[in-house]
C-alpha cells in the first residue's frame, strides 16, 4: 500500500478512547452513566433511594430533635439556678437585716424606758431631750420602712404566740379575764417574724 493511500484509511477511521468510569454503559457513543449502587457494586433502585433518604432524614430529625431538647433543658436549668441564687440572697439580705435589728433591741428599749417615766424625762434640759427624741424618731422611720415594727398594748387579748405572760393580776371583772392588764416590754417584730414577744401582766378572774 502507498503511503498516500495508508495515510487516507487513517484518517477515515477516527479511533476515540475508550472512556474510564464506575457505572454502566449504555451502548451508546461509549458513554458512561453513573448510578448509586450498594456496598456490592448492584444498582440501587428509585424506591430503595428514597428508603435510605427518608432514614437519613429520621436520623437527621432526631439528631436536631436532641440538641434542641438539650438546649432547652439547658436554659431551664440556667433560669432555674438565677431565680434560686436571687431567691438565696434575698433570704441572706434578710437574715443580716434580721439580726441587726434584733442586736439594736437593747438600744431601742433604753430609749422607751427613758421616755416612758415622763416625771424624770421632763426635768431633762428641754434642747437635749427635743434632740434625743427626733435621733430616737429617726431611727424607728429607718427601722419601719423595713418592716419593723412594736406591739403590745394593755386591753389586748392574751397570744401566747405573741405574749409572755411573767405575772398575772387578779380581777372580778370577766371581760378583762386573760386580757393584758400591763406591758412590761414591748415586743418587735419584722414582717410576719417575730423577734421577741411582748412580756405583759395577765388579768385573770378570782
Amino acid at each position: 500500500m502507498k503511503d498516500d493511500e495508508y495515510n487516507s484509511v487513517v484518517q477515515s477511521d477516527e479511533i476515540e478512547a475508550p472512556k474510564v468510569g464506575l457505572g454502566i454503559h449504555t451502548g451508546e457513543d461509549h458513554d458512561m452513566e453513573f448510578v448509586e449502587s450498594d456496598e456490592e457494586g448492584a444498582a440501587l433502585g428509585s424506591a430503595q433511594k428514597v428508603k435510605d433518604l427518608k432514614q437519613k432524614i429520621a436520623v437527621l430529625q432526631k439528631e436536631k430533635q436532641e440538641y434542641l431538647d438539650g438546649w432547652q433543658r439547658s436554659r431551664a436549668d440556667y433560669a432555674n439556678l438565677q431565680k434560686t441564687t436571687d431567691e438565696d440572697r434575698k433570704r441572706m439580705r434578710g437574715l443580716i437585716e434580721e439580726n441587726f435589728i434584733e442586736d439594736l433591741l437593747p438600744v431601742i428599749d433604753s430609749f422607751s424606758m427613758a421616755m416612758s417615766n415622763k416625771e424624770a424625762w421632763e426635768k431633762v434640759d428641754a434642747n437635749w431631750r427635743t434632740g434625743v427624741e427626733y435621733i430616737y424618731q429617726q431611727m424607728m422611720t429607718v427601722l419601719k420602712d423595713r418592716g419593723f415594727a412594736t406591739f403590745g398594748a394593755a386591753g389586748e387579748t392574751f397570744d401566747p404566740t405573741l405574749h409572755e405572760a411573767v405575772s398575772e393580776t387578779e380581777t372580778d371583772d370577766e371581760k378583762l379575764n386573760h386580757t393584758i392588764a400591763a406591758v412590761l416590754q414591748q415586743g418587735y417584730k419584722l414582717g410576719d417574724n417575730i423577734l421577741r414577744a411582748a412580756r405583759v401582766s395577765v388579768y385573770t378572774k378570782k
